[in-house]
């Protein structure tokens, strides 16, 4: 698969304001909704939405690092890489919403949460979408970032960012779906 820099930067960012515009929309809702859960082990929606925010303080400070150091030139294609692929689409829900473990860290089930989880994510949506404009002017193929569960494994820039993006639209839907059984 080849696709073109430019419209992998656009889709990802219409990914992204639509998750914003959605997450705006959540502010209306009472914390009772917000912090309600369907079973006693599953998440809220603001565990969901905690939980995307705690992979943002990992990568939009890596992608940042990793952005401002390159020195690469923009290429017009990019190609993923067989791991960050696998990773990337490995994150997009399916028709029935595949489980996944999470690491203990990442886990914010049984957390005290407020709306303040939204700010927050919308404030890192922000800075991805800043990060998504600055990222147009170096190789997404070249420039590597490490991942959250290994500082050893580094993957195409390109792919970190379909990662990240493909696991909120992940979670998003999970909100939806808990949002559904209020």
């Amino acid at each position: 698969m080849k696709i073109s820099t430019s419209q992998l930067i656009s889709d990802l960012k219409d990914i992204i304001q639509g998750q914003i515009q959605y997450v705006e929309m959540l502010l209306q809702k009472s914390d009772g909704e917000l912090n309600f859960r369907m079973t006693g082990e599953s998440w809220s929606a603001l565990e969901c939405i905690k939980h995307l925010n705690l992979y943002g303080d990992f990568y939009i400070p890596e992608i940042g690092t990793r952005i401002r150091s390159s020195k690469t030139s923009p290429s017009t294609t990019f190609s993923p890489g067989w791991l960050g692929d696998y990773f990337a689409k490995s994150m997009l829900p399916k028709e029935k919403l595949n489980t996944m473990k999470t690491f203990k860290a990442m886990n914010p089930i049984h957390s005290k949460l407020d709306k303040e989880v939204l700010n927050e994510f919308i404030r890192q949506q922000q800075q991805l979408l800043s990060l998504l404009d600055k990222a147009k002017s170096i190789n997404l193929e070249k420039t590597k970032t490490s991942i959250s569960i290994s500082k050893f494994v580094k993957l195409k820039l390109g792919d970190t960012l379909r990662f990240i993006i493909y696991h909120q639209i992940r979670h998003i839907e999970q909100v939806k779906k808990v949002l559904k059984s209020v």
